[in-house]
């Protein structure tokens, strides 16, 4: 009897050890749920309201907006990147344009903040995906978290439109970028009037149109087709090999665009805690 006894008081411990284990997990997976629901709620809503003052007409200047915000970062300095700073930009020769998108989104972050308070940084992050999204391109997972600078980044961080191959591909490097995510990103530059196919249609025509180097005949208006950073790429045969692949497979650029964009748009950013 005894040692019944002591049987069944171990059964019992370990029934309660087990039965609090299961209280345990049942409290706190409800709470992991709710805080990822939350969160793919407050996305939702961000991208509703985008999609909402978003045309075909406006990717282009919005997905460069994005751009131009991230596009700051310096690794070396830890300076710059996706931080909403391009608001405090917009009269830089270079952001030349985008003060058109910047209304455009600044009404779209007037909705939101109806209901929940959201960066300018992860506004614009959004946005970019959804213009790409909206023309035809790849579905891009974009988080929300940033943090917004309060102070305009350091000036002369963007890649000049006049670099060759070889300063491009330094110039991105000192971004974390490699030589095949320079490439992918450029296919950007498939949306608006460089020329690259049609302007409102994300697609891998920048790459089969930069093989062909239009700009290289006088005839019409051919020698106006791109910047001379998208000529250059053509030239390097690094960039090259990335060109063809991705004039060759557009199933391959969207997944390299994704990858790129994602984590260009994390590039410096500072996320809020909690």
């Amino acid at each position: 009897m005894i040692q019944n006894e002591g049987r069944d008081n171990c059964f019992s411990s370990h029934g309660r050890r087990g039965f609090g284990l299961l209280t345990a997990i049942s409290i706190a997976l409800p709470l992991h749920w709710s805080a990822e629901m939350g969160a793919a709620s407050e996305l939702s809503i961000v991208q509703s309201e985008v999609r909402n003052v978003l045309s075909k007409a406006k990717a282009a200047g919005v997905l460069r907006m994005a751009f131009h915000d991230a596009g700051t970062f310096d690794m070396d300095e830890n300076s710059g990147g996706m931080n909403g700073s391009i608001v405090h930009e917009l009269e830089r020769p270079e952001n030349a344009g985008l003060k058109k998108p910047f209304k455009v989104l600044e009404k779209a972050k007037r909705e939101i903040e109806k209901s929940q308070q959201v960066s300018w940084a992860d506004v614009i992050a959004v946005a970019g995906a959804e213009a790409v999204s909206l023309c035809g391109g790849p579905s891009i997972p974009v988080r929300l978290g940033r943090e917004d600078a309060r102070m305009p980044d350091p000036e002369g961080k963007l890649p000049e439109e006049s670099l060759d191959a070889s300063g491009l591909k330094r110039c991105f490097l000192k971004k974390g970028f490699s030589t095949q995510e320079l490439v992918a990103l450029s296919g950007a530059h498939t949306l608006g009037s460089k020329g690259f196919g049609n302007p409102v249609v994300f697609d891998n025509a920048y790459f089969k149109i930069l093989l062909e180097k239009p700009w290289a005949s006088s005839a019409g208006m051919s020698s106006m087709i791109g910047l001379p950073s998208d000529r250059a790429l053509v030239e390097d045969d690094e960039c090259l090999r990335w060109i063809k692949i991705y004039s060759a497979d557009q199933v391959q650029f969207f997944e390299d665009f994704k990858s790129a964009y994602s984590k260009l748009v994390d590039s410096g950013a500072v996320w809020r805690s909690g």
